[in-house]
């Protein structure tokens, strides 16, 4: 299914909690009526599905390496996204990802939690990930990791306190 994404955003009000949860794969196995109802997607379209089917052409690749690679080591991450809509709109959000485990402490699924973005956060968070977009073309993962590195310690951090730093983004 191919979406050709538009300039046409969809509000993330400040009551709006989004939630799905998925597996080991990073198919979507739950997601709660306003992911539904946001994204545009039904049921029957987003279930079952990789998360990846609302990733929107704006995101960085360094962000979702970042994400997975902390998540399969069993550790929460913060981060923004841009995700595209069915309808080839998009909503921006500041997600909260994290494992979910079994009473045996087994893998159960991955659950994301996400609320709409700050402003403040959007007018720090766009620009930047147009240039790690723009690193990744002209140098790959290497140079948009080196530029998101570089963005960090500006702010006083690194990737060890990246979930603090985009907490710090969200609430400013």
């Amino acid at each position: 299914m191919s979406v050709t994404p538009t300039d046409v955003e969809h509000e993330v009000t400040a009551v709006d909690i989004i939630v799905s949860k998925g597996d080991e794969k990073g198919d979507i196995t739950y997601a709660n009526p306003i992911f539904f109802k946001i994204s545009g997607y039904t049921q029957a379209e987003l279930l079952e599905k990789p998360h990846s089917i609302i990733r929107h052409p704006d995101m960085p690749k360094i962000v979702f390496k970042y994400l997975w690679d902390n998540i399969k080591e069993g550790k929460d991450v913060k981060a923004f996204v841009k995700n595209l809509c069915k309808d080839g709109g998009f909503y921006w959000v500041f997600a909260h990802v994290r494992v979910a485990t079994n009473p045996d402490g087994s893998f159960r699924n991955y659950v994301s939690t996400r609320k709409g973005m700050s402003a403040a956060a959007r007018a720090i968070v766009e620009p930047l990930y147009k240039e790690l977009l723009a690193a990744e073309e002209s140098g790959g993962m290497d140079a948009s990791l080196a530029m998101l590195e570089a963005f960090l310690k500006e702010n006083g951090a690194s990737l060890d306190t990246f979930n603090d730093a985009m907490q710090k983004i969200q609430n400013s």
